[in-house]
């Protein structure tokens, strides 16, 4: 976590960022509890299911404007590095396991598991990219 300390912009978006994991995490398991408990229909079903989706949305925000807040290049440009390989091993991930899927018997995973999957090649990424050019 030492990338943290070196700028001011790069400690707001952990201070973004983190709240939003947390919600993601919490949200669903009350938006779960709210649905068992009072078997909602329509309208507010289909919000109590998309809300968990706000926290992805608001920490691909809090990235946005990191990269816009963001003074030194050089640790702007690895974060937009890290974020195009994330997508590019999340593509490769979907898709082979999408053909899996066609081809063999392999289970389905929820699709609620991409924006997991990608943030972890994401850090890969940037742990790659920073050991390279240390």
């Amino acid at each position: 976590m030492g990338w943290i300390r070196k700028s001011p912009a790069a400690r707001r978006y952990f201070l973004r960022f983190v709240p939003m994991m947390a919600a993601y995490a919490l949200i669903p398991l009350f938006v779960g509890w709210v649905i068992h408990r009072f078997h909602p229909s329509g309208a507010l079903l289909y919000g109590l299911a998309a809300l968990p989706a706000t926290a992805i949305v608001v920490a691909i925000v809090c990235s946005g404007i990191y990269i816009a807040e963001e003074t030194d290049e050089y640790q702007r440009n690895l974060f937009v590095q890290s974020i195009l390989w994330g997508v590019a091993g999340i593509l490769v991930i979907t898709s082979v396991w999408g053909w899996f899927q066609i081809y063999t018997q392999i289970c389905n995973v929820p699709l609620v598991w991409i924006f997991p999957f990608f943030l972890c090649c994401q850090f890969i990424a940037l742990a790659a990219l920073k050991w390279r050019r240390r």
